[in-house]
């Protein structure tokens, strides 16, 4: 997005003016509702609003077809003011088949508008979906919403009757049925069409078939909202006042890549990525083959061991060095974990959570990997663990962590989510003058005979990064203990106790580089919301709620959930109710009242969704004063 909009088309029935509005795409894993959300974010993107969007699939690449474990769905948030999650209820649903009805028909407020492709609700589709009787013809769903069946097969068919009788399939015609559903919202919410009709052009350039039955079948749902006399209305949302400057839509694995490449140029160094696929975090090592053209040196390893330790390899030989995966893949990687900690190289170790344990809810979201970054290897092996709070923020976390995994000679883990990974918001593409450069020094040749000294610190206490086959550098490395200063194998027991309070006081000095924890709102009050990761848009937008309405809250984000903060302990104590919010049973209020000795309240749940604010607001009343 830049600070260029595109004009919309123009209805001639009656507009009316909304602030904002959140509306969900819900239909088959065939359906085409990806596609269909992620177009109508492009273009929302274009007109200028601000977004925040929610894609929900399922974890089979091909569910069973119209049950409700095959449902696919794509929500948008867009606003004419600033907003931080994909919105609560919904203004707006469209379904394509019982099935999809019937698991989102609960998030759409009453009154609000539900579109329904009556010709998906057959026999059969409501068989799978477990309905003895067509919803559709519920007097309830016509009393408590503006309900609108339409034909949408029947429509595509007729739209498109020529393409067919020239031998374009059935199974090809009912495919673009999902663009008819992108055109009529298209239409509801005076969107352009032009970015999607460029971006048919695009992907099927060479299927020109392909590319006019879809274009016919937009076109045909924006005429059908424009014509039918069932739509009255549309509706208008402004462009938000956002800071000048160029924008685009991203999501949270694509900035987490590109701000891993431009980690490596301000460091001037060359990035290898060892990695082997996990949902969802094989969209970095996708994003990142894509520039090899630019030195990005990418390895799909035969498994999460290999992929680890390549990176090891990489690191040890002067490169910048990460690895991806996801929890049951960071489990695997744990022993290798714990030699580049051994080593005091730098690494970044990725984790895009999702549901779990185990396999889990593989494309649900989750933060209950947080014990696993802080305690999850053997031996006493404590490590720095930075959190993204949204899809944006993946980007500067990357050039952070980076930063500081260089500076301490320690390996980093960054934490993400499914929920930030997959969500895609505006943001501003910076400038590459105003990034702040990444310093790096390599231990110097020695040639004056004199012993290289692998654990001679600093004051940071770090060691030499020692790049392999610098004359006079030759050095052991290794898991075994080493002597502090000389690098030597060494078994004594005190050297072993120095080495481990070394390497924990030396993440513990983190601290001193990430600067204070700050709030925002009050700086005392009734209630602290503390949060960390992909909660932050929920949290921040119940407070700015709660203060609205005159209650005394405030909210504190944690970027470093290891260390912590030097000034966390005073923060917490000055607010008679601390509550945090988690995705999981309380693994940061567990860490937070073992330290601070604070009686921290949380929230919790592990439904693979993200929080609703009035969730939060609900949770923040109960701790306030009565």
């Amino acid at each position: 997005m830049s600070t260029t909009i595109e004009q919309v088309p123009t209805s001639t029935k009656q507009t009316t003016k909304i602030p904002s509005a959140t509306i969900r795409f819900a239909g088959d894993s065939g359906d085409g509702m990806q596609i269909t959300g992620d177009q109508f974010t492009r273009t929302t993107a274009l007109i200028g609003n601000d977004i925040a969007t929610f894609p929900d699939y399922p974890a089979e690449i091909r569910a069973p077809k119209g049950t409700l474990a095959g449902v696919s769905a794509f929500q948008v948030h867009f606003s004419s003011e600033d907003i931080f999650t994909p919105g609560d209820q919904l203004d707006a649903l469209v379904v394509m088949n019982p099935a999809a009805l019937k698991t989102n028909l609960g998030d759409l407020r009453k009154g609000g508008i539900l579109i329904c492709n009556s010709d998906g609700f057959e026999k059969k589709d409501l068989e799978l979906a477990g309905e003895t009787e067509n919803p559709l013809n519920s007097q309830v769903l016509e009393d408590q919403y503006q309900l609108f069946k339409v034909p949408m097969t029947k429509i595509v068919e007729t739209a498109l009757k020529d393409l067919k009788a020239a031998g374009m399939s059935t199974k090809e015609v009912d495919r673009c049925k999902n663009f008819f559903a992108l055109g009529l919202v298209y239409w509801l919410y005076g969107r352009d069409m032009d970015a999607t009709l460029r971006f048919l052009q695009t992907k099927f350039g060479n299927k020109p078939q392909i590319i006019e039955a879809n274009t016919k079948a937009l076109q045909a749902g924006w005429n059908y909202g424009e014509t039918t006399d069932a739509f009255v209305s549309n509706y208008k949302i402004d462009p938000a006042k956002l800071t000048p400057g160029k924008y685009r839509d991203i999501n949270g694995n694509t900035a987490m890549a590109w701000g891993l490449m431009t980690a490596a140029k301000l460091s001037d160094k060359e990035l290898f990525l060892g990695s082997y696929p996990i949902t969802p975090a094989s969209d970095i090592l996708h994003e990142l083959a894509k520039f090899k053209h630019m030195g990005v040196r990418t390895f799909q390893a035969e498994d999460e061991i290999a992929a680890i330790t390549s990176a090891i390899g990489a690191s040890y030989g002067g490169h910048m060095s990460i690895t991806t995966s996801s929890g049951p893949g960071i489990a695997l990687k744990g022993e290798a974990i714990g030699l580049a900690m051994m080593l005091e190289i730098p690494l970044l170790i990725i984790n895009i959570q999702r549901g779990g344990p185990s396999t889990g809810l593989p494309t649900k979201t989750e933060q209950a990997d947080l014990f696993q970054a802080i305690l999850g290897r053997n031996g006493e092996c404590p490590l720095p663990v930075i959190a993204a709070h949204g899809p944006g923020d993946c980007f500067y976390v990357a050039l952070e962590a980076w930063r500081i995994s260089t500076r301490f000679m320690v390996p980093v883990i960054v934490l993400s989510d499914g929920y930030i990974a997959n969500g895609s918001e505006p943001w501003l593409i910076p400038e590459m003058k105003n990034l702040k450069k990444i310093p790096i020094k390599h231990a110097p040749e020695q040639t004056d005979g004199s012993k290289f000294l692998p654990y001679k610190r600093d004051e940071y206490l770090s060691r030499p990064w020692a790049i392999p086959g610098t004359k006079g550098l030759m050095h052991r490395i290794g898991g075994l203990e080493k002597q502090d200063v000389t690098g030597n194998v060494n078994y004594e027991p005190d050297n072993h106790q120095h080495m481990t309070n070394t390497r924990a006081q030396k993440v513990e000095n983190v601290a001193l580089e990430i600067g204070p924890q700050e709030v925002e709102g009050p700086e005392t009050g009734d209630v602290l919301v503390l949060s960390w990761g992909g909660t932050y848009g929920a949290c921040r937008t119940a407070v700015e709620l709660m203060i609205s309405q005159g209650h005394k809250v405030a909210h504190a984000h944690l970027r470093w959930v290891n260390p912590f903060p030097k000034n966390l302990g005073e923060v917490l104590k000055r607010y008679k109710k601390v509550l945090i919010p988690e995705l999981n049973m309380g693994q940061l209020r567990t860490l937070i009242r073992a330290k601070y000795l604070v009686d921290a309240q949380g929230l919790n749940k592990v439904k693979g969704r993200p929080f609703a604010i009035a969730e939060l607001t609900t949770a923040i009343k109960e701790l306030l004063p009565k």
